[in-house]
C-alpha cells in the first residue's frame, strides 16, 4: 500500500484569518518502507510570519520572499498525492490549511477519507499520556536530536517511524517473517518425507527370471 507522511508549517494557526502554509514536506512510503522519494518545497505566503511562529519552526519572512507561490507546487503536490492515503499527525490542522489553499485556487480538496490521523491512534495507544512527535519520539527511541525547529519534512520523516511503531513496529514485520520460514521449513520436512526412496518388490515372475540370468552368467 503506498502512503504519504506529510507535514506542513504555517505561519498561524487559522487560514481564515490571512494565516498561509509555508512549508511543505512528504516522503513515500510502500508497505511501511519508505522508498526515498520525497516532495518538498518552502513557500512564498505573500505576507510576514510572526514571531510566534518564527520561535517554532525558524523560517523567517526574509527567507521566503523569494520562494515559489503556492500556486506554482500545487499541481506537482496533487500528482504526488495521488493514488496514496495521506498520513498525518493532528490531520485536521493540516488538510484545513491546504485544503483552504486549493480552494483559492478552484482545486478539489483532499478528501478526508484518504487520511490516517495519528494524533487519534497514539492517544489510543497511549492514554492520560504526551503524544505529540517529541514525546513519541522519545517513547519509541527515535533520534529527534536534530529538532531543534519543527521543520515539514523532518517532521515528515519522524512520522515515519513512529507510524510504523504505531502500527506494530518494524519487529512485528519481522517476526512475521520469522513464523512464515517455520511454517516453510516444516513442509519442506513433510515433503521430504515423501520424498523417502520407495521399495518395489519383485514378483514371483521376475525372482525366476533373475536366477536363470545368473545361472547363465556363471556358467559362462
Amino acid at each position: 500500500m503506498r502512503e504519504i507522511i506529510l507535514d506542513t508549517e504555517t505561519t498561524g494557526l487559522d487560514p481564515h484569518s490571512g494565516h498561509r502554509v509555508i512549508e511543505i514536506g512528504a516522503v513515500e512510503m510502500y508497505d511501511k518502507v519508505l522508498t526515498g522519494r520525497k516532495f518538498h518545497y518552502y513557500i512564498n505566503p505573500q505576507r510576514n510570519v510572526p514571531d510566534e511562529a518564527y520561535k517554532i519552526h525558524g523560517i523567517s519572512t526574509e527567507f521566503l520572499l523569494d520562494k515559489p507561490l503556492f500556486s506554482e507546487i500545487a499541481e506537482e503536490m496533487m500528482q504526488f498525492f495521488q493514488s496514496g492515503i495521506l498520513v498525518i499527525h493532528n490531520a485536521p490542522f493540516d488538510t484545513k490549511f491546504l485544503n483552504y489553499e486549493l480552494t483559492l485556487l478552484g482545486l478539489p480538496s483532499i478528501d478526508q477519507q484518504n487520511v490516517i490521523d495519528t494524533l487519534p491512534m497514539a492517544r489510543k495507544m497511549f492514554p492520560g499520556a504526551k503524544v505529540n512527535l517529541d514525546a513519541l519520539c522519545n517513547r519509541f527511541n527515535i533520534d529527534n536530536s536534530n529538532r531543534a525547529f519543527h521543520g515539514a519534512l523532518k517532521d515528515a520523516k519522524l512520522l515515519a517511524d513512529i507510524y510504523v511503531e504505531l502500527c506494530g513496529g518494524r519487529q512485528a514485520k519481522f517476526q512475521g517473517f520469522e513464523v512464515k520460514n517455520i511454517i516453510d521449513a516444516e513442509l519442506v520436512d513433510v515433503k521430504k518425507e515423501y520424498r523417502k526412496t520407495k521399495i518395489i518388490e519383485p514378483t514371483t515372475e521376475e525372482e525366476i527370471e533373475y536366477k536363470k540370468l545368473l545361472e547363465k552368467l556363471l556358467i559362462n
